[in-house]
């Protein structure tokens, strides 16, 4: 016997009918509107946050910050005798006892006192006793101040306090004009050959044998 066969027809997919379509789409959007209703921060027209990040102002800076760098030179300072004797011995033992790492190399802060030489461009030669003879030792006095000595001597301004590199090599700059201007304005730097100088300031060492220094203090006798 053969049992019958019986085949049932596919029931046809129900569609949305055009209003069910429609309050879909209006639930969706409202939704959305919520979101971004919600999501919304009314502020005024003083808000930080409107007027965007405070413009870096290099003068300030330098005004604020020079007498702060200046005192951290001069706690850090270590006699030029013994820094150079220490640098000649083991120079990675000196960086790491004495000097502040930077991009440029290690910055070490010295004071020493020596007789000016011949200068140019406002950078003096000067003889400091006790250092070796293959040691050359020159102080920058303006008009031009150059490098970031200042900015780096004491470890305590970093790049991650500006907002870029701009604002980190202006503060720099602005360390050395505030310089010319608390320091090197009361001093007549052309007319110091031959006299004694007492230097408190900071170098990078890039050559054992030669030190450009940016001084913090200078006194003239």
């Amino acid at each position: 016997m053969t049992a019958a066969t019986t085949t049932r027809r596919a029931e046809p997919r129900k569609s949305l009918s055009v209003g069910a379509k429609r309050g879909i789409w209006i639930g969706v959007i409202i939704l959305v509107v919520l979101g971004v209703v919600l999501g919304t921060r009314v502020v005024s027209n003083d808000d930080p946050m409107l007027q965007g990040a405070e413009k870096f102002d290099p003068a300030t800076f330098g005004a604020e910050n020079f007498s702060a760098v200046q005192e951290a030179v001069a706690d850090r300072a270590t006699d030029a005798e013994t820094l150079a004797a220490a640098i000649a011995a083991d120079p990675a033992a000196a960086a790491s006892e004495y000097a502040t790492a930077s991009s440029g190399g290690p910055v070490y802060s010295v004071t020493f006192t020596g007789t000016v030489g011949e200068g140019t461009s406002g950078i003096y030669e000067v003889d400091v006793e006790g250092l070796p003879d293959d040691v050359l030792v020159r102080v920058q006095t303006g008009p031009a101040i150059n490098g970031t000595e200042l900015r780096d001597a004491t470890g305590e301004i970093t790049f991650g306090q500006f907002t870029n590199q701009i604002d980190y090599q202006n503060a720099a700059a602005a360390l050395n004009e505030e310089l010319k201007k608390a320091v090197l304005a009361n001093i007549d730097t052309a007319a110091l050959q031959g006299k004694t100088i007492t230097v408190t300031g900071a170098f990078t060492l890039i050559n054992p044998a030669s030190w450009l220094v940016t001084p913090a203090e200078i006194e003239v006798s």
